[in-house]
């Protein structure tokens, strides 16, 4: 069967959060610009107030240009000294300078423009008679500067330019008070906009966030589920991992029950049998040897076959169980492994195993020889050593056993997948005894160093009980 992955789903912001993301958007440019215009509405107004301000202030420069050519005027009447016409010689320039300015200022108002032509026929007809009065005063004296004063009326000269003055400042402040009342207006249209816009996307934003608050709860909702799940999944993969390790454990057990039993049976009933039929092979060879020689020489190979299959049998019995293991000791079963060992693969085996072990722990001493075993077994396929190490030691954590080469080490690869290499089965016989197993590298990085640690009481050494009983 063939399964066909699907294609990944294609996660997109749904319609209603973008439409809410680009109006809140649109209405944020939207208060930009009215912003903008605002300022630019506050900017064009300060223009005009700093332009009447300064038309005002122009006008009330010409009117005080006129009065004081006329009072210097006046002095140099009545104390006859040119000293006192200084302002009016420099009136005139000054007084064309301030047109030009109005002039620029006005530029945009033609009603105003019209009042300024209108003030500077005012004033320069003024400054005409002043030049006039200068002349005469030159010619005939203050005496007939009196006649003509007597007939000519200079005030209402001077009335008509205030006037004028007056008009213009006038209108002027009039156009001041339309422009700041359409910003006025302006401004308040642009207030309740801003407000209105403010208010909209406010609103906008308080519904993105319920959105948003919604979105984390369902996906906080989602992760409590999901780790709810992954919490039952990893309590479910440890019990099921740890009811198949303990299986193994008993699997493991049981194998070796069933491997001295069925060892036992082979030692004892097909050992048997197999020596009766040797000793009758024996004795019908004996009586055949001189009547019928042909006959003894079948015999004799046949004893020959089998004494080859007693031997197979003693190998047989050996692997499922080790009879150096139940009659000497575990240490004597570890040496004699390592000998066979060296001379059928010419890899140096040294050995240091000489400690005492009750040999009445059958499952201690089985798991332990079966380790030593299972690593010599995974050196020879795979290590391409040269020396081969074996130490078992008791120290205060209790038995250690160290199975330790020179060859090419074990990789990475290797130790997350153990069951190529039979370290699980050394594991599970280790926790059989409640201890552990570890493979890592071997010392100063090379080849590969399988430790496994077995708890057991502190028991004194012989050696140490002797002299206890000496002392």
């Amino acid at each position: 069967m063939y399964f066909t992955a699907e294609p990944a789903p294609n996660h997109r912001l749904p319609l209603y959060k973008t439409i809410l993301c680009v109006t809140c958007a649109l209405l944020l440019v939207l208060n930009g610009f009215s912003l903008y215009h605002n300022l630019q509405s506050l900017k064009g107004t300060n223009a005009l107030l700093s332009q009447s301000a300064r038309v005002a202030d122009r006008l009330q420069y010409l009117n005080v240009l006129v009065l004081d050519a006329e009072s210097s005027l006046r002095g140099y009447f009545i104390s006859g000294s040119e000293t006192y016409l200084g302002p009016s010689k420099t009136a005139t320039t000054e007084i064309e300078n301030e047109f030009n300015e109005l002039q620029t200022l006005l530029a945009g108002s033609p009603t105003q423009l019209k009042n300024l032509g209108q003030l500077k026929s005012l004033i320069r007809r003024k400054m005409s008679m002043l030049q006039q009065s200068i002349d005469v005063y030159k010619q005939g004296g203050l005496a007939e500067i009196v006649n003509i004063s007597r007939v000519t009326d200079d005030r209402a000269t001077m009335d008509e330019i205030r006037l004028q003055v007056v008009i213009m400042t006038r209108e002027q402040n009039e156009a001041l008070s339309s422009g700041s009342a359409a910003f006025y207006h302006e401004y308040q249209k642009a207030v309740l906009l801003g407000i209105g816009i403010n208010a909209l996307a406010i609103l906008v934003l308080i519904m993105f966030y319920q959105l948003v608050r919604r979105s984390f709860q369902n996906r906080a909702a989602v992760e409590y589920a999901l780790q709810n799940a992954n919490d039952t999944l990893e309590s479910t993969v440890s019990k099921r991992t740890e009811q198949l390790s303990v299986l193994s454990r008993h699997l493991i057990s049981v194998n070796e029950v069933e491997k001295a039993r069925l060892a036992r049976e082979l030692h004892d009933e097909l050992g048997a049998n197999l020596t009766s039929i040797s000793m009758d092979l024996g004795a019908v060879t004996q009586q055949l040897a001189h009547t019928q020689p042909e006959l003894a020489a079948q015999l004799r190979r046949a004893k020959a076959t089998l004494l080859e299959t007693v031997e197979l049998k003693r190998r047989i019995v050996e692997d499922l169980r080790p009879s150096l293991l139940d009659n000497l000791g575990l240490c004597a079963a570890i040496e004699s492994y390592c000998e066979d060992f060296a001379r059928m693969s010419s890899v140096r085996c040294e050995t240091d195993v000489a400690i005492n072990i009750d040999n009445r722990e059958a499952t201690l001493t089985i798991a332990l020889f079966r380790i030593v075993q299972e690593s010599l077994t995974n050196i020879l396929k795979y290590a391409r050593a040269g020396m081969v190490s074996v130490t078992l030691k008791r120290n205060e954590h209790g038995l250690v056993l160290r199975v330790i080469d020179d060859g090419i080490g074990i990789t990475e690869d290797a130790l997350q997948k153990p069951m190529s290499h039979g370290l699980l089965g050394m594991r599970e016989r280790a926790l059989l005894l409640g201890g552990t197993l570890t493979v890592r590298q071997g010392p100063e990085g090379k080849g590969t160093c399988v430790e496994a640690v077995i708890p057991l009481p502190l028991t004194p050494e012989p050696e140490d009980i002797d002299a206890d009983a000496e002392a």
